[in-house]
């Protein structure tokens, strides 16, 4: 799985950002959330989230493959 952020529904409010245990995991760009390398997918951003920008991939691996 793969966590990703739909930019177009990013609010810019930094829950995520505040809500994530592990730093640098999730960076502010632009004023919109951006997920890093340093994220462990543990899914904090996704249950802070209110705008629901931020959501599991089932179709990715850790990777970022795609499997389609």
């Amino acid at each position: 799985m793969a966590i990703s952020i739909k930019k177009d529904d990013c609010v810019g409010c930094g829950l995520c950002l505040e809500s994530c245990p592990y730093p640098g995991a999730i960076v502010m760009e632009s004023g919109r959330a951006v997920i890093t390398d340093k994220c462990v997918e543990c899914g904090a951003c996704v249950d802070s989230c209110g705008a629901g920008a931020i959501e599991f991939e089932e179709s990715k691996r850790e990777t970022g493959a795609d499997l389609e």
